[in-house]
């Protein structure tokens, strides 16, 4: 048996579309006011959305629950694998005590709060985002950063928002390849908007991240290091993105922002020294036994877990190795989902069912490359197999909210798809006539709050952009840009993201209070895409390629 969806149950799209966002409102009551754990709030955001799915949509009670059921699996395996063994490489380096020697070279650089967000949250992060993507960036990056001793809630929120730069181009390029993929645009073309709208974003967020933690003034101080790193990185995104292609921009930038923050800050150091109000400077400063003792060797060994990290994720990446390391991929075509749900015009081009595949990519996963990375550092750092999977458990136990959390808010977010709902809210935006190129970024922005990922946004709403823009004149490929720049604003406050950051910075049951700190920022940073692409559309055409 097949199920059409339908996107206009109540018969008038404004009254469908607040039935559909109902989910959606629960979350954001549930995180920004009444601050509930995320385990409660993804599961009541889960529950209410199955609810709308059936008795408005009409989805069947069978179809719905196997529906949220392979989101549920998604959650657990690739996205909680990652997690897991990402949270695990960091605690090694915690348990073995190395890690208060990467905390002192990097206190060798500097010792200021401000620039070491630059370097860790900012500029690794970056790289780490396009290397892997998928939660690995703010969960190693907010991790040092609470190693180092930022506050857990600013480690958190600094990294979220830090990650905003390098999300459409993460992961090797996915987002903008899959946004290819599904509208049939060039994605080279694609590519280049996404490269002239990002960049802009990206020369203001280190400045917009050192005005958060330290204000205005004490910003200004640092102002050269804010200017050296966002200047390397839009320069490099820019020039890949529009010149190379979509593969290389995250991890270009981000070399350049580390290598020229490090370069700099050689010769310039800033007049005062800032940390965080009631911080003893003693806790932030490296003495002088601390400063004799890093020896090279005990540097590279210190930071040996991490550049395994990042080799391995790089080596996951390249094209030929991962289609091999895919040769072992498991596929499950669900059984009561699989081409039961059918997608119709406008979201499809022509009558669809819809795929229902669900993949165990044990050996090609991004978690599995960090687990064997794992291995290989217990290795260097002399982690027995008995401390490795005390570590390990320990671990486990750190996460077992988020192991609640992650799989509510991924099926949550395929309900929302396959019962038809996400389209519903995407109908209601794009029905915006000559005002649609200010509200597209809105879709991108709309979905990667539900599925978290930028990836995800351009699959689910790409084709509707395209479609869209065609009918009231505006450019496919701005609208498909768009797309995934506003989705890059959303991701700070999606509930996979919010539970990620929590899991690595020891805030699970605060993600109300990480919600909080972020949902602003999501918002305006939102607003400035909107802007730019309206601007884009009518009066900067020529900046469309």
């Amino acid at each position: 048996m097949t199920w059409t969806q339908i996107y206009d149950p109540m018969g008038s799209l404004a009254l469908s579309a607040f039935m559909a966002a109902i989910p959606i409102f629960i979350v954001f009551y549930m995180l920004a006011v009444r601050r509930a754990p995320g385990q409660i709030a993804g599961s009541l955001a889960m529950v209410s959305a199955v609810l709308v799915a059936i008795l408005v949509y009409k989805m069947p009670v069978g179809t719905a629950l196997t529906a949220t059921a392979m989101g549920a699996m998604y959650g657990i395996f690739p996205i909680f694998w990652i997690v897991i063994t990402a949270i695990f490489i960091y605690n090694m380096t915690v348990e073995t005590g190395q890690f208060e020697i990467v905390k002192n070279s990097i206190a060798a650089i500097t010792d200021d709060r401000r620039l070491q967000a630059l370097l860790v949250a900012f500029a690794f992060g970056a790289f780490l985002e396009g290397a892997a993507g998928f939660g690995t960036p703010v969960v190693i990056s907010a991790g040092m950063l609470v190693g180092l001793g930022f506050n857990p809630l600013y480690a958190a929120g600094l990294c979220l928002i830090a990650n905003t730069a390098p999300v459409a181009f993460g992961g090797i390029g996915i987002p903008i390849i899959v946004a290819g993929q599904v509208t049939g645009l060039d994605t080279m073309k694609i590519s280049q908007m996404v490269g002239r709208q990002l960049p802009f974003l990206s020369i203001i967020i280190p400045i917009w991240l050192v005005v958060l933690m330290s204000g205005w003034k004490s910003a200004m101080e640092v102002l050269p290091a804010c200017l050296v790193a966002g200047i390397a990185f839009a320069g490099l995104q820019f020039y890949s993105s529009n010149y190379l292609g979509p593969e290389l921009p995250d991890i270009l930038s981000a070399l350049a922002a580390i290598v020229g923050l490090y370069l700099f800050l050689r010769v310039w150091k800033p007049a005062k020294i800032w940390r965080f109000p009631g911080e003893p400077a003693v806790a932030a400063s490296l003495s002088e036994k601390a400063a004799a003792d890093l020896t090279a060797g005990k540097v590279i060994k210190a930071w040996s877990p991490f550049i395994v990290l990042t080799v391995m994720v790089i080596l996951w990446g390249i094209k030929p190795i991962s289609a091999a390391l895919d040769a072992a991929t498991i596929k499950i075509f669900v059984p009561g989902l699989d081409k039961v749900v059918t997608q119709v015009a406008p979201i499809a081009k022509k009558p669809t069912q819809m795929v229902a595949l669900y993949k165990i990519n044990w050996l090609s996963a991004a978690g599995t490359s960090l687990f064997i990375g794992s291995i290989i550092s217990a290795a260097i750092l002399g982690i027995g197999p008995s401390r490795f999977f005390t570590i390990f458990g320990k671990t486990f136990l750190q996460l077992k909210k988020p192991l609640i959390t992650i799989p509510c808010v991924l099926g949550l977010a395929y309900i929302m798809n396959f019962s038809g709902m996400s389209a519903t809210m995407g109908l209601f935006l794009a029905g915006t006539g000559k005002f649609f190129p200010f509200f597209s970024p809105l879709l991108g922005w709309l979905g990667v709050f539900l599925t978290g990922s930028d990836t995800s946004a351009n699959a689910l709403f790409g084709n509707l952009q395209a479609v869209t823009a065609q009918q009231v004149g505006m450019s496919d490929v701005l609208a498909v840009a768009a797309n995934s720049s506003g989705g890059v604003t959303g991701k700070m406050i999606s509930p996979q993201s919010i539970a990620v950051a929590t899991a690595a910075t020891g805030l699970v049951g605060k993600e109300g209070d990480l919600f909080n700190f972020t949902v602003m920022h999501s918002f305006i940073l939102a607003l400035a895409v909107m802007c730019m692409t309206y601007a884009q559309a009518y009066w900067l055409s020529w900046m469309i390629p």
